[in-house]
């Protein structure tokens, strides 16, 4: 078997956000993975099954994360790498992913450009790899071994997991991890920023729906259309899932306050997930009957990023009043 490519990142218990939340919290924290989020776990996974049935040259659309994951096991393995960004990839983020001598692609607003774009390249390529951010079965593996580490290493079942949601390859991984793991009457809190909340509008429309742009700055969570195997999961989970949307300032307040407490700096699309502690969601959710009252602890899948540093951070801040 591959030696994998991901770490087990550590997981810890957050006093600080226990205060808030009243119960324990425990961080998983995939900030810490080789390439500074939770995405080297499935893709990684992909990649190096794929290249046992010939694939020599990876394509990867990529709002940031996903690419710098392709780029990084291309590098581990010695293979060329070729990432396809969408115009709102920050400059450091391809400035990165060259570093880990990848070629990088600038095409389209979105990400839903860039993955057209690399589509049509991969049948360019001969023993090309075309690796989606979160749509593939490998990936949804790759990304199940997030909760099989935490199911060893936490001291009994969470009462929730909390988690943000993009395309819905994390959330995949998560429910593909917690039925292995026997978590199934865990309730899951799948969080978004408003004007990135493809997920939510589906579980509200009953049926997939593409929002028509991206408008929030949480990029990472910029999918016009989530994965249609995490919109089956939402009908299929015993446990009721809990689909939250959140402004970009909680997103932001709670990577600040994140910041402070655990001095980790994550991005947006993180700081959805964390605001479901820092903003109260968790309680809200206690008060209306959604989660028992007696809830004694709560997993946060930490799950990082490469589109945040300290200078857009602080930008952010300013921009709303903070």
């Amino acid at each position: 078997m591959d030696k994998p490519l991901h770490i087990c990142s550590p997981l810890l218990e957050s006093l600080p956000m226990a205060k808030v939340a009243g119960c324990k919290v425990f961080i998983k924290c995939d900030n810490t993975q080789p390439s500074a989020s939770f995405k080297i776990r499935g893709i990684g996974h992909r990649i190096q099954k794929a290249i046992k049935t010939g694939g020599k040259h990876i394509i990867c659309s990529s709002g940031g994360n996903a690419g710098v994951a392709a780029a990084y096991a291309a590098r581990q393995l010695g293979m060329p790498a070729t990432i396809v960004i969408p115009e709102s990839t920050p400059t450091f983020v391809a400035d990165g992913l060259r570093d880990e001598g990848a070629n990088v692609i600038v095409h389209g607003k979105v990400w839903d450009n860039a993955n057209e774009y690399a589509l049509k390249l991969s049948e360019e390529i001969d023993g090309s790899i075309i690796i989606h951010p979160f749509d593939h079965p490998d990936v949804w593996e790759g990304h199940s071994s997030i909760i099989t580490e935490c199911a060893t290493e936490l001291p009994s079942k969470p009462d929730a997991v909390v988690l943000c949601i993009g395309g819905g390859g994390l959330f995949c991984g998560v429910v593909q991890g917690m039925q292995k793991a026997g978590w199934h009457d865990v309730p899951i809190i799948a969080m978004e920023t408003k004007g990135a909340d493809s997920y939510n509008a589906s579980v509200v429309a009953g049926e997939l729906v593409t929002l028509p742009d991206i408008t929030s700055e949480a990029k990472c969570l910029g999918a016009l259309t989530v994965c249609r195997r995490s919109f089956e999961y939402y009908k299929e989970h015993p446990i009721p899932i809990h689909s939250v949307v959140v402004d970009d300032s909680d997103a932001m307040k709670a990577c600040l306050r994140f910041l402070n407490d655990h001095r980790m700096l994550v991005e947006l699309a993180c700081g959805a997930a964390l605001s479901c502690i820092y903003s109260n969601i968790i309680q809200d959710l206690k008060n209306s009957g959604k989660l028992r009252s007696d809830l004694q602890s709560v997993l946060v899948i930490v799950c990082g990023g490469n589109g945040i540093s300290l200078e857009k951070l602080l930008k952010y801040k300013s921009s709303i009043g903070l």
